[in-house]
């Protein structure tokens, strides 16, 4: 079951789309599971669909020219996963999206996404806040870079995803993080003897 008031609550969707509205929405996805390190999208498709993650974990990764993993994000519960190459340049993604646990989502083609929109007014005022609540965390996560020590930067990320240190191993949080999974043990370290 969709839970309307959590999908509400964190894409600041506006009290002026009633549950029928969102229905309109939802009938139109489909319910999609995955499973440990199945791939929701490939590096170089072009697979233009918007996933809302019931349950579960996505990583979102890119490999290197030496052939290693590098993961930059990590996005749980009630988060959207979107080919942004696809969506705002009309080219094949440069990432790879996998299912890091079991996963359950909604999804839908972004096209006709786009087409229910355009037949309900309140959607595109709702659509700008969630954009530019996905433009805001880019943003976010920037400024972290330039302006927070890596300790900040971790201090910051679990207050953002409390729960991630039990779900993932070291190593993707220090990637996502920017910095080496030794560095990320001293962190630890340095604030476990602070408490």
């Amino acid at each position: 079951m969709i839970d309307f008031e959590q999908l509400r609550k964190i894409y600041l969707f506006g009290n002026d789309l009633s549950f029928k509205d969102l229905q309109i929405l939802f009938s139109a996805a489909k319910s999609q599971s995955f499973k440990k390190k199945e791939i929701l999208i490939h590096e170089g498709t072009q697979k233009n669909e918007v996933f809302y993650i019931r349950k579960g974990l996505v990583r979102c990764y890119y490999v290197n020219d030496k052939g290693d993993e590098i993961t930059f994000r990590l996005l749980p519960e009630h988060h959207l996963v979107i080919n942004s190459d696809m969506t705002l340049y009309n080219q094949p993604s440069k990432f790879y999206y996998q299912a890091f646990e079991a996963t359950k989502t909604y999804s839908i083609d972004y096209d006709m996404l786009q087409s229910i929109v355009a037949d309900n007014e309140k959607y595109v005022s709702n659509r700008k806040f969630v954009f530019q609540k996905i433009l805001r965390q880019a943003q976010q996560r920037i400024e972290s870079f330039v302006l927070h020590t890596p300790e900040e930067r971790y201090l910051l990320y679990l207050k953002e995803f409390p729960n991630i240190i039990n779900r993932v191993p070291d190593k993707y949080i220090a990637h996502v993080l920017g910095i080496t999974p030794v560095s990320l043990s001293r962190i630890r370290k340095r604030i476990a003897s602070k408490k």
